[in-house]
């Protein structure tokens, strides 16, 4: 990959996708395969005024060795001193940056049980780290560069070089890179995505019910006076960023209590290394009460089993299928990019910032509104080209939303 294409790249998620202020930390969470683009990172977020970048590296093979012959107590601890990483540099204000590119079966064949004990272990130690992201009070944004591990997962019928450089033709594409000002093409599909928002915001809708022929036949309640959001989001400050790049998707906040029937996921679930794929949820009022799953039944029910919160949706997600990334017609085994392709739906914990006044709200005031809270929060697909989705007013009113897998405005 030539280096201006790599800086190019680098210097829209510092000025557009992060947005680093002039003295503001910058935190790149990145692994180790990686090393290379986070120096270009840090560069240009030098250039633009930041007081310091500092890299928090991941190694995911040493984290399988771990979880394959560690001792079996220490999956129940957190170390204090990466809690105060997390919790102090947030509440400095810094940014955070994470690169997301893990090999989709790096823990496949690992103990999903120790897995869960794990996540679960992290999340309750960084949970004021977690709450102060998905309350926009930091600037943060997740983005992918091409690993080899998961260039070829992505692209199995070619050698691991073509692979990479097919995935990279992937990935500039889809952040619009390839083009030849990002910057204007992005505030272009922030104002087209902008014109949506406003619409399903005016709609109000009390609920939305999905069909497709894959099964999904589903009603989500959701909150009231929640917000439809998408695109670029904003810190208490103004600082505009923008949380995942590419997005494609507008969300809003399902009501905890009030959801009922059936979702059938359409895409392969890439959660923690494991694939969980061919799999359906079964709702009653709001919580999952049976599952299936052809591929990766064990490491679902870990994740389901997290916390009480975790059998609750906390976010729904529409992404037309006849969009950029899902028309590449390629199933990247990763959350960023399949999400941005495909309709979808979360476990879990719900962003305050899709309800009225919930950016301010504490636990108890969340909760009073119908907001879901949970250790975990991960994104599952259930988009396809036959989807309907039909948004219910508090009248009754009906009015279609999606067709043939869609927008119908």
């Amino acid at each position: 990959m030539e280096m201006n294409q790599l800086e190019k790249y680098a210097r829209l998620l510092v000025q557009t996708g992060i947005n680093v202020q002039d003295n503001q930390t910058l935190v790149v969470n990145c692994p180790v395969e990686c090393a290379y683009f986070a120096r270009v990172i840090a560069t240009e977020a030098y250039a633009v005024g930041a007081r310091k970048v500092v890299m928090n590296w991941r190694d995911d093979l040493v984290s399988r060795i771990t979880l394959l012959n560690a001792k079996d107590d220490i999956f129940d601890e957190f170390p204090e001193w990466q809690k105060a990483f997390y919790n102090d540099l947030a509440n400095e204000g810094a940014a955070f940056l994470s690169i997301s590119a893990s090999d989709p079966e790096v823990f496949k064949g690992v103990d999903p049980e120790r897995m869960a004990r794990q996540n679960k272990a992290s999340s309750t130690a960084i949970a004021a780290y977690r709450s102060r992201m998905m309350s926009n009070k930091n600037a943060w944004c997740v983005a992918s560069i091409p690993t080899e591990s998961w260039a070829v997962k992505v692209f199995p019928d070619v050698t691991t070089e073509v692979a990479v450089e097919k995935l990279w033709e992937a990935i500039f594409k889809s952040v619009r890179v390839d083009q030849a000002d990002p910057v204007a093409a992005w505030e272009e599909h922030k104002a087209n995505l902008q014109r949506r928002l406003k619409m399903l915001n005016d709609f109000n809708f009390k609920s939305m019910t999905y069909k497709n022929s894959l099964g999904t036949d589903f009603n989500v309640a959701l909150v009231d006076e929640h917000i439809w959001l998408g695109g670029s989001e904003y810190t208490p400050e103004g600082v505009e960023f923008i949380a995942n790049m590419p997005t494609e998707e507008v969300f809003t906040a399902p009501a905890k209590i009030g959801s009922n029937g059936k979702v059938v996921s359409s895409m392969p679930l890439n959660y923690n290394g494991n694939l969980i794929d061919n799999f359906s949820l079964t709702f009653e009022n709001g919580k999952i009460v049976d599952f299936t799953a052809e591929q990766g039944y064990d490491v679902l029910k870990g994740l389901l089993d997290t916390d009480e919160g975790a059998r609750h949706i906390g976010e729904v997600a529409l992404v037309p299928y006849d969009s950029p990334i899902s028309n590449l017609k390629t199933l990247f085994f990763n959350t960023l990019y399949d999400e941005n392709a495909s309709c979808h739906f979360a476990f879990g914990k719900a962003y305050p910032v899709n309800v009225e006044g919930g950016k301010d709200a504490n636990t108890e005031e969340l909760a009073a509104k119908g907001i879901n809270d949970s250790l975990t929060h991960v994104d599952f697909m259930i988009g396809t080209k036959d989807l309907s989705i039909v948004g219910i007013q508090a009248d009754g009113t009906e009015v279609v939303v999606f067709e043939n897998g869609n927008f119908v405005f």
